[in-house]
């Protein structure tokens, strides 16, 4: 959606700008405000599913668009976070009395992200989007209790899976890489391995070596001594 950052008057702009940063300084209880620079006239959320509810535990994303004749006329708003619920559209668009008639433009950006707090707690069948979401709602809680929940445990709890209280373990995944001046990386796989040990163990390995030395010295002189013997028969 295009900005209207261009379309709004400069006054219109400074008191957005004024109540946007006294949201993200002071936001209701559950809710999160991320102001953009660039745009001022598109104000990202989140809200925090209330308990009580099929939405519990969730984190919903939300935006609210302002248009050229704000505050004239109210914004729009869109959950970006895929939610079960009578009063949110398939693709996010929120129907709620003060986002239409009950629109002032006294009211502000604070009483519409409270208003749709309170829609997640005290949905409204009579003015569904999603028509599915509102029947059940009237007909068989348990069941739209059901897939509110299920929606919530795959959307909203932390990305996919749902797997929002998972934490990584220090040791999983690719590990810091040695740093250049690192011995063992210098001297290839063999270097990581124990240090030839110290005192005894050095002599130890020093005789060892010795001994190998003087075992192939008489071997390669019984070879030469044959070869001479060799000789005389001949």
């Amino acid at each position: 959606m295009n900005s209207n950052v261009e379309n709004l008057p400069p006054q219109v702009l400074r008191l957005v700008y004024k109540e946007v940063s006294a949201l993200a300084a002071d936001p209701p209880e559950g809710i999160k405000i991320y102001p953009s620079e660039e745009d001022i006239t598109e104000l990202h959320t989140s809200i925090e599913g209330p308990e009580g509810t099929p939405f519990a535990g969730g984190i919903f994303r939300m935006r609210l668009v302002l248009g050229k004749d704000f505050p004239a006329v109210p914004p729009k708003g869109y959950f970006l976070t895929k939610i079960f619920h009578p009063n949110v559209g398939h693709k996010g668009e929120i129907c709620v009395n003060v986002l239409k008639r009950d629109w002032k433009a006294e009211l502000g950006l604070r009483h519409v992200l409270l208003t749709i707090k309170c829609l997640l707690i005290h949905p409204n069948p009579e003015s569904a989007l999603n028509e599915e979401a509102g029947r059940l709602l009237l007909e068989d809680y348990a069941e739209y209790e059901s897939r509110a929940r299920l929606l919530t445990e795959i959307h909203a709890m932390g990305g996919p899976g749902g797997t929002s209280g998972t934490h990584q373990d220090p040791n999983d995944g690719p590990q810091p890489k040695k740093h250049a001046g690192d011995p063992t990386k210098r001297a290839g796989p063999s270097a990581a391995a124990t240090p030839a040990p110290l005192g005894n163990g050095a002599s130890n390995a020093n005789s060892s070596s010795n001994t190998n030395s003087s075992s192939n010295t008489s071997v390669a002189g019984k070879k030469k001594a044959d070869k001479k013997r060799a000789l005389r028969r001949l």
